[in-house]
């Protein structure tokens, strides 16, 4: 009998022993591991408690009492390692489903964004917007070298981009504030030629008329003033090319 306890003694011992380090490393399980191996535990504890009590009913010699009183401090402890165990799974859980909602939140602020240009709609990396933001702003405080320097490099970094058309329109009117017509007009008519659909480009033909009457070239200005009222006759632009037309007559 007694051979048999000190058995079931070395058994609860073992168990304890051999989950304790679970505590320390509960994060490396999987969620359902963990929860069976708490269930395990529990399902070997109950074992213990039931064949304490049987035994008990048997018997009350003093040593056999002194046994199960033994195992019963042992099952107590490994409860306790349970709890601790439970509380830990919990807590990484916790942990993670944090980490996943930072995870998603800051993959979202990476992904390209859906913006509204000129009445288009068009998808741009974030990385993207800042520069033709910063751009943007230098013009807009009249630092035209700086803003010319600036959407030149945008122009340089993502040719592909949606706000292309834009920066290269922004890029040859900081030439113009610059009074460098001619290099207004080259970078103009890349508006022209390479995004003619986009509506920036009603407005480039504009500039470049302007340009051209800055250079005193009369003739050129008058063409590329018809060009744009045939081309985009429903623009703002081609109204305004209209009524410089009439002033050239």
């Amino acid at each position: 009998m007694k051979k048999l306890f000190r058995s079931s003694l070395a058994a609860a011992l073992l168990a304890a022993f051999s989950y304790a380090p679970l505590q320390a490393n509960a994060a490396l399980f999987e969620d359902e591991e963990a929860r069976k191996a708490i269930l395990a535990i529990r399902a070997r504890l109950d074992n213990m408690q039931n064949e304490i009590n049987a035994k008990a009913d048997k018997t009350n010699s003093l040593d056999l009492n002194n046994q199960n009183e033994q195992l019963r401090q042992e099952i107590a402890r490994l409860r306790g390692q349970i709890e601790l165990l439970t509380n830990e799974l919990a807590n990484t859980q916790r942990r993670q489903k944090d980490f996943y909602v930072d995870l998603d939140n800051r993959i979202r602020k990476m992904e390209p964004q859906k913006v509204t240009v000129d009445g288009q709609e068009i998808s741009v990396e974030q990385s993207e917007q800042r520069a033709y933001d910063a751009a943007l702003a230098y013009f807009k405080a009249g630092d035209y070298k700086s803003a010319g320097a600036a959407f030149y490099d945008f122009t340089r970094r993502y040719p592909q981009s949606g706000l292309m058309p834009s920066a290269q329109y922004w890029l040859g009117n900081t030439y113009y504030a610059q009074r460098d017509y001619r290099n207004a007009i080259t970078a103009q008519q890349v508006v022209v030629n390479n995004f003619g659909d986009n509506p920036k480009a009603a407005d480039a033909l504009l500039n470049i008329a302007s340009c051209q009457l800055e250079l005193k070239d009369k003739a050129a200005a008058k063409k590329t003033l018809e060009t744009l009222t045939h081309k985009y006759p429903d623009s703002a632009a081609a109204q305004t090319a209209k009524e410089r037309l009439a002033a050239l007559r």
